[in-house]
């Protein structure tokens, strides 16, 4: 058991960097053994996010993206901003439907994880999507996304994909694997 800490006390925040998607702000903190820092974040924006984990005859779907911190492209799972007033499960099959291609009849949520929490407010949640479907909307990509079919029985050999290596990603795979095998779909 955790034990329950106090929070620092913010005694300022302070706009010091704006881009067009980005705002960074210096938090000034009193904690409560006298130490004061200044910590720098992401200003938090209070939307989340929704990654999607597909599942088909079998078998994950995967798209690939450009991914421009890397300059490369990445194996990954469809994701995506929940839009205001969106479900976790409306996003979820609108971006599903924009990425990939498919709707979604059956989905679950699995988890919500955080990323980079010393500077980033974001949460991502974790869905897995079945019963799919044929269906595209249109999107916000520059390009078509290609996807990629990997069997459930091979799931752990996604790990030496040299461009599957996203956290997020990883831990989306993690979590679809102990799911399946709670429902006694997949053996360890």
């Amino acid at each position: 058991m955790t034990r329950q800490l106090q929070k620092p006390e913010i005694l300022n925040v302070e706009t010091v960097a704006r881009s067009r998607l980005f705002t960074v702000e210096a938090v000034d903190l009193a904690f409560s053994n006298g130490a004061r820092r200044v910590y720098e974040r992401m200003r938090p924006s209070g939307r989340e996010a929704v990654m999607i984990v597909p599942i088909i005859d079998n078998h994950l779907i995967l798209i690939q993206e450009y991914a421009v911190g890397l300059e490369n492209y990445e194996l990954g799972f469809p994701k995506g901003l929940i839009d205001p007033g969106e479900s976790v499960f409306e996003a979820a099959n609108r971006e599903l439907k924009e990425e990939a291609g498919f709707g979604a009849t059956a989905l679950e949520a699995l988890s919500k994880l955080t990323m980079a929490p010393s500077y980033f407010s974001s949460k991502m949640n974790i869905v897995v999507a079945e019963g799919l479907y044929p269906e595209k909307l249109e999107g916000d990509e520059p390009e078509p996304l290609p996807l990629t079919r990997w069997p459930l029985d091979n799931l752990l050999a996604l790990l030496e994909e040299p461009d599957f290596r996203e956290a997020r990603n990883v831990s989306a795979l993690f979590l679809v694997r102990e799911w399946l095998v709670k429902q006694g779909r997949l053996d360890y």
